[in-house]
């Protein structure tokens, strides 16, 4: 049995997410797996390392699957490429030890989130960041970002409710660079709850606006109430850029 690891850049504008759903044709998981179960012959189940919500995009998903077919590498990335939407593409693939699996070797992922900051909408950055036209304070916002630096309970940065699972995560990276009018957060940690980058971003942009204090970060850490923390910006601005393994 062969273990193969895909590297997938993906423009999620128009699907429903990464996770299959039912019979839609409007999941990157769900695309992918059609293609290879007609390449193998096949039922082909890819384990992606983690899911990401509709409208999101990605630079570098990581994926695996298993398969008795011995299609060439070459062949097989070929393929994929020529048959995929163009909005998907397979960046690399090579075959990987039998233990591998994409969501449980994973140790870290790396975002991007872009923020188009300027009273007048950009045509061209409008399907891949976030309009925000207020003035924002820097030096505040990179305080926030300081705040939440290490290992904490973020799920008042989640969209989860109660759960058995462990909701400490630990963020190593949370910088902001600004080019002309767009800002790039880049989010580099061991994990991420469910909607935590967008949540956490609503929350750094209201901070640097003015509309929330510095001291919200603390009190939802300690709270751990997501109704005090910012809105969940939307999705279109949200990259996944990596993800990490040993």
């Amino acid at each position: 049995m062969r273990n193969i690891k895909l590297t997938i850049e993906y423009d999620g504008g128009r699907y429903l997410g990464w996770q299959r759903l039912g019979n839609s044709d409007k999941t990157i998981q769900g695309k992918i797996e059609n293609l290879l179960t007609q390449m193998t012959g096949e039922k082909i189940e890819i384990i992606g390392s983690g899911r990401t919500d509709a409208g999101t995009h990605a630079r570098g998903q990581i994926a695996n699957f298993k398969t008795n077919a011995e299609l060439d590498i070459a062949e097989m990335i070929s393929t994929l490429n020529h048959q995929l939407p163009r909005d998907i593409v397979i960046k690399d693939i090579e075959e990987v030890p039998e233990r591998f699996h994409a969501r449980y070797n994973a140790t870290g992922k790396a975002y991007s989130y872009y923020v188009w900051n300027d009273v007048i909408p950009s045509a061209f950055e409008r399907n891949y960041s976030f309009h925000y036209p207020q003035e924002l304070d820097f030096d505040v916002m990179n305080q926030a970002c300081e705040k939440l630096l290490g290992k904490h309970d973020f799920i008042g940065f989640s969209a989860l409710k109660k759960t058995k699972k462990s909701t400490i995560r630990t963020i190593e990276k949370l910088s902001i660079e600004r080019e002309g009018n767009l800002l790039h957060f880049t989010f580099v940690g061991d994990g991420f709850l469910h909607k935590m980058v967008r949540i956490i971003m609503g929350t750094l942009l209201e901070i640097g606006s003015g509309a929330s204090k510095l001291d919200v970060i603390d009190e939802v850490l300690e709270n751990k109430v997501r109704q005090e923390a910012g809105e969940t910006v939307p999705a279109q601005g949200l990259f996944l850029d990596e993800v990490y393994y040993r």
